[in-house]
């Protein structure tokens, strides 16, 4: 166990990064693996939304010294719900407790980003997407990266999590959000069993689903359990599935990143800019809502 904190503890970012390359590469190829011809709207809609990471890595960097200062001041008080915890020191433990305390505050904040309106207009833009695809995990926008740190900042402050068990839990969530953006479905049997727990892509595209009362469900980051503890977990026929928000519908070759980047501040493209058609996922799946 010790070589596995002490990993955690002093993993190079780069790692990160390679496991974020590595898993969206791996779902892209599931994504496609029945067309190996070239598609070169599919490519310029995930040329776009991997655009987002040259400007949020700016944010990343800035608040990242922040959470590294955060993490120190912790240490050296000792501070934070989960220390207090009985065992608290023991590494099994104690990392449970953080992944399970950090899991259902990132859905707390995942509902405030839905109901509160300005802070809306920054998470709409991840929402707009009318082509859910891996891609769409790296479309964030810089002003809601700042936003989703600076809580980041506050559930850690509130824990009391280590390093190296935030930085174990965020490699469990760089796959678990990879996976959940993927444009591919589990069978229906097997979802069934895993979605009891977990957030599965059959899950999470109900999220992606372009009007309410769908858009506002399933908020779950790794864990569905708080969606079904809190009545807010769906489900939708795949068939019936438009990814997108009516609220904010695209051009069908997409918007272009500098009109995303604005879209925060504005009300929307004009209708007479679109030539837009919902795409439906038209895969079957199970069922009745679910609240």
């Amino acid at each position: 166990m010790f070589s596995i904190t002490n990993y955690f503890a002093h993993v190079p970012d780069s790692h990160r990064i390679g496991l974020l390359l590595l898993t969206i590469g791996l779902f892209w190829h599931l994504e496609n693996r029945q067309s190996w011809r070239l598609d070169f709207r599919r490519w310029r809609h995930a040329l776009t939304n991997a655009r987002f990471t040259l400007v949020d890595g700016l944010v990343q960097l800035l608040l990242g010294f922040a959470l590294l200062r955060e993490l120190d001041w912790i240490e050296f008080h000792n501070w934070g719900l989960v220390r207090q915890l009985p065992f608290a020191n023991q590494p099994v433990v104690h990392f449970i407790a953080v992944f399970v305390v950090l899991d259902f505050l990132e859905y707390l904040y995942h509902v405030v980003m839905h109901r509160y309106g300005y802070l809306w207009r920054f998470h709409a833009v991840h929402h707009a997407d009318p082509h859910v695809d891996v891609s769409t995990v790296l479309r964030e926008h810089p002003g809601e990266t700042f936003i989703r740190l600076t809580f980041l900042l506050v559930w850690v402050f509130i824990s009391g999590s280590t390093f190296w068990a935030l930085m174990a839990r965020q490699f469990i969530q760089i796959v678990a959000n990879v996976a959940a953006h993927a444009n591919y479905r589990l069978p229906e049997r097997l979802d069934r069993i895993l979605s009891f727990v977990l957030v599965t892509p059959n899950v999470h595209h109900v999220h992606h689903h372009h009007q309410l009362p769908y858009t506002d469900s399933n908020y779950g980051d790794v864990l569905s359990i708080w969606d079904r503890l809190f009545g807010t977990f769906y489900t939708l026929p795949a068939n019936e599935l438009v990814f997108g928000l009516d609220t904010h519908p695209e051009p069908a070759d997409g918007a272009s990143f500098q009109h995303l980047l604005q879209q925060p501040f504005q009300d929307g493209i004009p209708e007479e800019e679109l030539d837009w058609a919902p795409e439906v996922n038209a895969q079957p799946v199970s069922t009745e809502p679910l609240r």
